[in-house]
């Protein structure tokens, strides 16, 4: 009998995706564990924060080119509402950046 290289090739060709297929491609048999934020987890994540003076400046960037707005139309409401609100937000960010500047420190 004679060889037939096209066969060989075939063969080889056959084996070596057949031996590369993942048999759970999706990984539908794998136990899910969902991840879990722990203080390892949280400790390596590279510190990427805006500093303190960064966001309040944003913060009160934004609002007094707001205020400016409802001033420049006389809507003295609308000025007495950004006013509480602006000192509102101040006072949830300094919270928020006190207690990212604890877990920092930790």
């Amino acid at each position: 009998m004679e060889p037939r290289p096209r066969r060989h090739l075939f063969d080889f060709a056959k084996k070596l995706v057949a031996d590369h297929i993942d048999d759970d491609p999706f990984g539908l048999n794998e136990e899910f564990a969902p991840p879990r934020l722990t203080a390892k987890a949280i400790s390596s994540i590279p510190i990427m924060s805006r500093s303190r003076e960064k966001i309040l400046n944003n913060l009160d960037e934004m609002y007094r080119e707001a205020f400016e707005r409802a001033k420049a139309t006389g809507d003295a409401s609308q000025m007495a509402a950004l006013d509480f609100a602006y000192r509102r937000e101040q006072l949830y960010f300094e919270i928020l950046l006190d207690v990212r500047d604890a877990m920092e420190r930790r």
